[in-house]
């Protein structure tokens, strides 16, 4: 957002980087030159994110894609837009995720696929609106914001279809709003800006600072503001506060964004803010070690040392104001883009992944146009007032743009799979306890429980006072069949959090298998008492009950368990075992089918269905299909 403006000349000819979009309808020449220029954007993203499309899905995928059931019937559609649940309200976002699970199920490729063609076309759209805004070196600017490794978490990230969706609308939304504030004051622009807008804050509500961003621009093109500048954002301001409100409260009540993690005051929010602005710019300007998760600061204002950064901010601006009468109004606006479009994510409001560090690069997808806009149109006002240069200048900005899109490359690369992105974050983060459980976890899960103990150990001895890395523990020992160490570790886990839920659970399976029921039950019981919403104790209680014969019992039991997760196969096998064992063929039958409609290589629900249908066809005394009740 340099302050340089466009030279007059009637004879002048169009370059790629100064064309109107009206003019593109308009000349051939001009078109092609457009065309081109959004070819080329295309062409190098798809390029430089080669890589992810051999990717699979990563962390909270399964929240967002694997497991969410809404995306799978046309009832989950309605539920995604008139019934919250506990995921953000992002219904357009998750609508979108509906209709990729129907056309390619959970196939990784289409996922990604599709985030690198929303990236590609986020960046056409910078392009345009920078061209709008005569800013100096808009393509240039748009081709760095496309192949940033920044972006690569927002653009790799399945689940971070939010962001780049959401970036789509926000610039769609301010190329309209600049062409109707701007040029002809037309309804029909107005109205679209404002749909498109509504489209953005519906994918995800950090696009509610668009319209403060907007007023910047506009300040920035026509001095001063007067009512008319204003007026017809309110709609706008509204819309935005009321998403951004919405989400502030679901984060806070339904996702858990509360607690000791959370506990700051206002003057350590401040001292927050000011570090991470500081943090968000230097990753732009030098992106290396850059992190899935990053180091966790330890914010205290009463450290006289923390204020350098608030202070260090507020300085800048007050030399960008002082000075914009010399240099322009561009770099002031420049930063206070930055720095309003980075607001949601600067510690004023309290989001959950705070809870393991209070940065990340998806929190500037958006923002980073700031910075990047204005060092390139920096460059480019340089190399016009020094024409010897520009040979130079030409040569410098592919070889950054080569540079960039090498790093870019490399980095896709890291979110190929859990394991690799894992490994790469506690090799840069090695206080980062949550990336170490996560790690032991997926080994665990991978059935490499003697790899796991050491990496688990890791992050307890990080975070001994967390009871689900306890567990975690827990769950090694059991799979090494060290069951007194377990036992241990999950009293380890109670003793910090008496009412952590999966603990109980853990430690009543433990019990379970030791041939104790009757005390596993308690277990399960607390913690059914504590998380009624988790399937797991609702059907480890029916498994006790049926362990002590005590059938009829257990079954709403395993039924709450299947309407929390009508996709758990196992919960569908032992129902039907219960049904079949009182006689229900026909409830036996369904819900044998379902389990292997789900895991078609349980061969427990295969062998008890084939024995069911004989005896259905039958009818014979055999215990399968009498009434035991």
């Amino acid at each position: 957002m340099g302050g340089a403006r466009r030279r007059s000349g009637s004879r002048a000819i169009p370059s790629p980087m100064s064309v109107d979009p009206v003019a593109a309808m308009t000349s051939d020449p001009a078109r092609r030159q457009r065309l081109a220029g959004l070819a080329a954007i295309v062409l190098i993203t798809a390029v430089a994110y080669l890589p992810i499309l051999r990717g699979g899905f990563i962390w909270d995928d399964e929240t967002w894609i694997t497991e969410n059931r809404l995306l799978r019937t046309l009832a989950g559609l309605r539920s995604i837009w008139f019934e919250p649940g506990p995921l953000q309200y992002y219904p357009l976002t998750q609508t979108t995720l509906w209709l990729e699970y129907h056309l390619w199920g959970l196939r990784p490729l289409g996922y990604h696929l599709v985030n690198v063609m929303l990236h590609a076309l986020t960046a056409g759209l910078v392009w345009l609106v920078l061209d709008r805004l005569a800013v100096p070196g808009a393509w240039m600017a748009a081709a760095v914001f496309a192949l940033h490794p920044v972006h690569v978490e927002s653009v790799a990230w399945a689940t971070e279809l939010k962001n780049v969706q959401a970036g789509v609308f926000s610039l769609l939304a301010l190329l309209l709003y600049f062409r109707f504030a701007l040029g002809r004051r037309s309804a029909v622009l107005y109205l679209l800006a404002f749909v498109t807008f509504v489209l953005a804050v519906l994918s995800k509500t950090v696009a509610c600072t668009v319209p403060a961003a907007t007023l910047v621009c506009v300040w920035w093109k026509r001095r001063p503001l007067g009512r008319g500048d204003v007026v017809p954002l309110v709609p706008f301001f509204l819309v935005g506060l009321a998403g951004g409100l919405g989400t502030a409260m679901v984060e806070k009540y339904q996702v858990g964004a509360q607690g000791a993690d959370w506990t700051l005051s206002a003057a350590d929010r401040c001292v927050l803010a000011g570090r991470a602005l500081w943090f968000y710019a230097a990753k732009l300007v030098a992106p290396v070690r850059l992190s899935f998760i990053y180091p966790r600061w330890e914010i205290d204002a009463r450290a006289w040392w923390q204020w350098r950064f608030p202070l260090a901010a507020v300085g800048a601006l007050a030399v960008l104001w002082g000075f914009r009468a010399r240099i322009g109004r561009g770099p002031l606006a420049a930063v206070l883009y930055f720095a309003i479009t980075l607001a949601p994510a600067l510690g004023f409001v309290d989001v959950y992944p705070f809870r393991y560090s209070f940065v990340a690069d998806h929190f500037q997808y958006l923002a980073s146009l700031g910075p990047i806009t204005l060092l390139v149109a920096l460059g480019a006002a340089g190399t016009r007032n020094a024409p010897a240069l520009a040979a130079a200048a030409r040569l410098a900005c592919g070889g950054l743009l080569l540079a960039l899109g090498a790093a870019t490359w490399s980095r896709a690369h890291v979110f190929a799979d859990l394991e690799t992105l894992w490994r790469d974050t506690t090799s840069k983060n090695p206080a980062g306890w949550s990336a170490y459980n996560n790690l032991g976890s997926l080994l665990l899960e991978r059935g490499r429980p003697a790899e796991a103990v050491p990496v688990i150990e890791r992050a307890l001895a990080l975070r001994p006072d967390l009871p689900e890395i306890h567990h975690t523990m827990a769950d090694a020992w059991i799979r090494l069949g060290r069951r007194d160490e377990a036992r241990a570790e999950y009293a380890r886990a109670l003793a910090v959090a008496p009412t952590y839920a999966p603990a109980h659970n853990g430690l009543g399976l433990l019990l379970l298998h030791e041939g104790k029921a009757t005390e596993a039950i308690a277990e399960f019981e607390q913690a059914i008492r504590l998380r009624p919403d988790l399937p797991a104790p609702l059907y480890n209680l029916g498994n006790a009950l049926v362990a002590l014969d005590r059938w009829r019992e257990a079954e709403p039991y395993y039924e709450r368990a299947l309407q929390i997760a009508p996709d758990f196969a196992q919960a569908h096998n032992n129902l039907a075992n219960l049904y079949a064992y009182r006689g229900n063929l026909a409830g036996a039958i369904e819900h044998y089918g379902k389990a292997l409609a789900l895991q078609p290589d349980l061969k427990e629900a295969r062998d008890n269905l084939n024995a069911v249908r004989a005896q259905q066809g039958s009818r014979s005394d055999d215990p399968l299909s009498r009434d035991r009740q």
